[in-house]
């Protein structure tokens, strides 16, 4: 079982670095990147990535473009702002020697955000499935929420992949502006008609679900913000959909 690691970047030189030292147990890492201004590319290069250019696809397209220039068969896929946790290194390579019994593995998402792990909230465990043989799973998903749809049974791991998120309000902020534009206009692709409770009763259930139903005022400070977020995410979405 060898595997390639990919990573789709723009603009990613405080995180590709991590990303990359994180992924000590596979045989590949395929770097694809879409115009960066910053030192993305030489610092994958320097670490020993094999760094492709390619304009951007979309979020599934890029990522699946990355899988098809891979050498290998399976496929380990991280976000430049994620890691491989020792315990999922682990995993994988206890995988390597006894080979695997799926084709596909998921395991759980661990995120950081305003520099607490955050457990609550709706945000964990956030099972994803990342590694994965290419010929029987891809990435879909043509505006946002992107994820990879397998065709056979999944198998799970339970070390977590570490996420690093918006280090500060304002990074989050951005976040919002740019996938709102993006859910937008799935909405409006889509041809649903936005309601006056799509703008006002969806945003406030939303909060209300993540502080309180999911659990959110345990994860302090941060748990408040990521209420309010996705509220705001949620109305920002639906009036663009329905204004711009």
């Amino acid at each position: 079982m060898q595997i390639s690691a990919t990573i789709v970047t723009l603009n990613e030189e405080r995180n590709i670095a991590r990303a990359i030292e994180s992924l000590r147990v596979v045989d590949e890492i395929v770097v694809v990147d879409s115009g960066s201004t910053d030192g993305t590319r030489a610092i994958a290069a320097r670490l020993g990535a094999r760094v492709i250019e390619e304009k951007w696809r979309g979020y599934a397209g890029q990522k699946n473009f990355a899988a098809a220039c891979a050498s290998f068969e399976w496929i380990l896929s991280i976000d430049a702002d994620e890691s491989v946790s020792e315990d999922l290194e682990g995993e994988i390579l206890q995988l390597k020697k006894e080979g695997p019994k799926f084709r596909a593995y998921s395991f759980p998402r661990l995120a950081q955000y305003l520099g607490r792990w955050i457990r609550h909230s709706g945000w964990y465990p956030d099972r994803k499935i990342r590694l994965y043989e290419r010929g029987i799973a891809k990435w879909e998903g043509e505006y946002v929420h992107e994820s990879v749809v397998c065709s056979e049974p999944v198998g799970q791991l339970n070390g977590n992949l570490l996420h690093f998120t918006c280090a500060s309000l304002s990074e989050h902020l951005g976040t919002i502006d740019q996938y709102t534009r993006l859910a937008a206009a799935e909405v409006r692709a889509s041809g649903r008609r936005v309601s006056m409770r799509h703008l006002t009763v969806d945003p406030l259930w939303t909060v209300f679900r993540t502080y309180v139903l999911r659990l959110g005022f345990r994860d302090g400070l941060q748990g408040v913000a990521i209420a309010w977020m996705a509220g705001l995410y949620v109305f920002l979405k639906y009036a663009r959909a329905r204004i711009e």
